[in-house]
């Protein structure tokens, strides 16, 4: 899980272009709305599709996009928990 949780960080960083964030900054447990990332709906639209794209996990509703982008660490749970295959 550590591992896909550093590989999310280094992939959020990237998505967004969040120049004045480290991945090593993101701390897994911070929400990731609202919180020190200062992310809004069109990074998280963005998230999700680097999600469908890159692990084929689907995220088909709000109520379930909110329990998801709650934090890291509840994203790359849902992402190991619902992956189609094994994950690299």
């Amino acid at each position: 899980m550590e591992q896909l949780i550093s590989e999310l960080k280094v992939k959020i960083v990237d998505l967004l272009d969040l120049t004045n964030i480290q991945p090593e900054d993101i701390d897994a447990d911070s929400p990731l709305i609202g919180g020190k990332l200062e992310l809004d709906s069109i990074d998280v639209l963005e998230m999700v599709i680097m999600i469908e794209k890159d692990y084929g996990v689907r995220i088909e509703n709000r109520e379930l996009g909110e329990k998801v982008f709650a934090n890291l660490a509840a994203m790359a749970a849902y992402i190991a928990d619902n992956a189609p295959g094994p994950l690299k």
